[in-house]
């Protein structure tokens, strides 16, 4: 499976939640080529696909070692890694990243304090530099929104030459579950979808993620009835999505 992708890797520096946002040709993607373990790192793997390069790449970042040290790992394990694409950030927010010598142009990457953007079978440079330059211009936004402003600008550029089919944004924190997990997993404009997608959580998903069970509280902090996210749910689907 070739994946002709576009991502962004990243870590914020404020909350220290690790993401990524990709888009790609290929359905349902979100759960092939993104790795994310709270606290230890955020790997993305593309071009000619290797899941096992997240995987493993997560279990040597949770030893302790760096990203760049991980690249290495990796290299020596696989083969056909001039084929692969890898972005790699760590908890510290250290990055890696690798293109291929035999992935399919145009592809390169980008990468910075905290963040790696990666592309493979675009058009040409111009979508990992409007995503570059969108991610840093929304320093001022939530981290997801972040990573999302940087998709959308990468998907403006016309992305893939074979077109979008599948989008996904997944963000850790501090828990063994996602902070936040959405995916598109098959859709004619799968970034504008996700997009969709995630102001929906902002009013019915995220106000509940603060009260879900922690490994610190295996209770939760559910409130009562009478508060305001249990009063929003009881209002029929139609009109919450408003």
């Amino acid at each position: 499976m070739y994946l002709s992708t576009f991502s962004i890797v990243a870590r914020c520096p404020q909350t220290h939640m690790l993401g990524i946002a990709m888009c790609t040709a290929i359905p349902a993607i979100g759960g092939l080529a993104l790795h994310l373990q709270a606290q230890v790192g955020a790997i993305a793997t593309q071009a000619k696909l290797n899941p096992y390069l997240g995987k493993l790449g997560l279990a040597q970042l949770a030893t302790g070692l760096k990203a760049d040290a991980v690249l290495q790992q990796l290299r020596l394990y696989d083969p056909a890694f001039e084929t692969r694409q890898i972005s790699i950030v760590d908890a510290q927010g250290n990055t890696a990243v690798h293109t291929g010598q035999a992935c399919f142009t145009w592809c390169g990457h980008r990468q910075g304090e905290g963040y790696v953007i990666a592309a493979n079978m675009m058009q040409d440079v111009q979508t990992v530099e409007a995503m570059e330059t969108a991610f840093l211009k929304a320093d001022d936004l939530p981290f997801a929104e972040r990573l999302l402003m940087a998709l959308i600008a990468g998907d403006k550029t016309g992305g893939d030459y074979r077109g979008r089919q599948s989008a996904c944004l997944q963000l850790v924190q501090k828990e063994a579950y996602p902070y936040l997990d959405i995916r598109v997993d098959e859709h004619q404009t799968p970034v504008a979808e996700l997009a969709r997608i995630y102001q929906v959580c902002q009013q019915q998903l995220l106000p509940l993620m603060p009260l879900l069970p922690t490994q610190d509280n295996p209770a939760g902090c559910m409130p009562p009835a009478e508060h305001p996210y249990f009063t929003l749910m009881r209002k029929p689907v139609i009109e919450r999505g408003k």
